[in-house]
């Protein structure tokens, strides 16, 4: 699994990027690191905590002077800007020290080298021949530097066998919701570039042709939706995207498919907010947006996806729902799940595919807006042989479609629009529960946060707690019979990436608060951008109590609240990390 975080500025500044192998799975970034690079001199002073105690620090010597008294590391000097300078010249200067820095570690960890040259070959493929040239000596460069002299071990990674037989792709986040869209039958889309969506409308503007479909790039959000709306109506299943400022611009557009009924997928990678805020930072904020962010009673169905690998079947949930209950559905996704990537068993495409044409079949008859049935569209085109063709619009309507001003009539179509939900919640699954079935703890959680919480469930169940975990796919509507699971524990804490609010807890304890009134319902919440690391989670979640796990020094301060009494405000040394990815 990688995890990396990028500023925001266009001028640049501090970045990192992270890779975590396992031999099982692997479900959260990690707390800590067995290796760290720093090419300055504020990485090495603001990463330096986050590397463990035996840990290998590899630094630039041109650039950074580290602290060689504190034994607590391996320290391995390397002196990375000159030797790239005097690997490439000319204008290059130090541009590839990343690069060389890459086949140094591909020499200290035994990596295959020339599928990495492979790999560096392609990346730079659509560039000037002499840019991959450059790239590859500079990791020539690296690869060849006799790091035996400065450092006495190197690594090998163990091969196991994989017990499964089915061949492992790797993607990010994005790239997966994209390629879920495509096998869910969704061949037409429209959107706006905003990070952290733009990378999903990128591949689908160039894999969706393939399919015969096309992808368009509007000149705003509203135009944006309002294309994916008229492709929706011509019968084709369409998409449309964005983050929670231009899901906030989609709203009037969304809220009209509500009213006619018209299926559409939309896409919030989001980020933290609210207005430009973090825009390379991870947050999850837009839930109640995505839920109640529209004017008037706007049922629309919230899905959310919880690691890669879940960032395709969900978009493919997506598809089916928007389609079965003519309706709007949100796929939330956040900047964590979009730039990470992971390794996961490749699709059985054969078993998923779905065929995208409309059925365009002749009806005797067709009424769009049956009081007593879910609507189901019917595209143009479709002859309907008594001659009463629909309408569709935004104003109230009623069975056939036509504007009415009866508050009867009103009052029947929005307990309609509101009931195919309902209907929607019976079919919805029970998410299982992970470690122990009742006890003491239940954490839930939503989104990005399903590794994190299960390492922690895992390492407090092993220090005697009685703690399970609950992962929510769909958010809107609930699966109904969560109330049973509820009733197992004692006490009930959402760990979200978002504030507590006025009222004490964050978007989704309040939700479950407001659907159960349970008050043993609460929630562990912060919005520093970062994911969550499982000390955090265990800090968080079990107050006072002390894990067996290796101590990792933090600066910051940590929020943390009881129920609705005052907030509670300490400072921990090593709760908040202050700038790791």
């Amino acid at each position: 699994m990688t995890y990396m975080t990028i500023p925001a500025t266009i001028s640049g500044g501090p970045s990192i990027f992270q890779v975590r192998i396992g031999s099982g799975e692997v479900l959260s970034a990690g707390d800590e690191a067995d290796f760290l690079v720093a090419f300055y001199q504020h990485s090495y002073q603001d990463h330096l905590g986050f590397l463990r105690e035996g840990g290998v620090l590899l630094y630039d010597s041109d650039n950074v002077e580290p602290n060689l008294d504190d034994k607590r590391f391996v320290y391995v000097g390397v002196p990375i800007t000159g030797l790239t300078v005097e690997a490439l010249g000319g204008t290059a200067k130090d541009k590839g020290k990343n690069i060389f820095v890459l086949g140094l570690i591909s020499k200290i960890f035994n990596l295959d080298v020339e599928k990495l040259k492979r790999i560096i070959t392609e990346k730079f493929g659509g560039k000037d021949e002499s840019v991959v040239n450059t790239a590859l000596m500079a990791f020539q460069a690296g690869y060849a530097y006799p790091v035996g002299n400065v450092l006495t071990k190197h690594y090998r990674f163990e091969h196991i066998p994989r017990a499964s037989g089915r061949a492992q792709i790797t993607m990010d986040g994005n790239q997966a919701i994209a390629y879920g869209l495509i096998a869910g039958g969704v061949r037409f889309g429209a959107g706006y570039p905003i990070t952290p969506w733009s990378s999903v409308m990128e591949t689908l503007r160039r894999e969706l042709p393939k399919y015969g479909g096309i992808f368009v790039q509007a000149e705003d959000e509203l135009a944006s939706v309002s294309i994916a709306l008229g492709c929706s109506y011509s019968g084709y299943l369409a998409v449309t995207g964005s983050a929670g400022p231009g899901i906030s611009l989609k709203a009037e557009a969304i809220g009209w498919a509500s009213m006619a009924e018209i299926p559409l997928v939309i896409c919030n990678i989001q980020r933290g907010g609210p207005s430009t805020g973090l825009p390379t930072n991870v947050e999850q904020s837009d839930l109640h947006q995505a839920i109640f962010g529209s004017h008037g009673d706007s049922p629309r169905v919230v899905l959310a996806a919880a690691s890669v690998e879940d960032c395709f079947y969900i978009a493919i949930e997506a598809a089916r729902i928007a389609r079965k209950y003519s309706t709007p559905v949100f796929i939330l996704s956040d900047t964590s799940l979009a730039t990470r990537i992971e390794a996961f068993d490749e699709p059985d495409l054969s078993k998923l595919m779905v065929d995208p044409k409309p059925d365009l079949s002749p009806r005797q008859t067709h009424k769009p807006y049956p009081i007593d049935q879910i609507t189901q569209h019917v595209p143009p085109g479709a002859r309907i042989l008594d001659g009463k063709y629909p309408l569709l619009a935004g104003l109230e309507h009623d069975e056939m479609g036509h504007p009415t001003g009866s508050p009867k009539l009103h009052m029947a179509m929005t307990a309609k629009r509101r009931n195919k939900l309902r209907k929607l919640a019976e079919e919805i699954p029970v998410p299982e529960v992970y470690g122990d079935q009742q006890g003491d703890t239940l954490m839930v959680g939503w989104g990005s946060t399903y590794g994190p919480i299960h390492d922690a469930v895992t390492m407090a169940r092993e220090q005697g707690e009685k703690v399970g975990a609950l992962h929510l796919r769909h958010l809107h509507p609930l699966p109904n019979g969560l109330e049973k699971i509820f009733d197992k524990f004692k006490r009930i804490v959402t760990v979200e990436m978002n504030d507590q609010g006025v009222y004490g807890y964050g978007q989704l304890a309040t939700i479950l608060r407001a659907r159960y009134c349970e008050p043993k319902i609460t929630s562990f919440t912060k919005t520093d951008g970062l994911t969550f690391r499982v000390k955090e989670i265990l800090d968080g979640v079990f107050h006072g109590r002390s894990f067996a796990a290796r101590h990792i020094p933090r600066h910051g301060a940590e929020v943390q609240h009881h129920d609705t009494a005052p907030e509670n405000v300490k400072h921990l040394e090593e709760v908040v990390p202050q700038g790791v990815g």
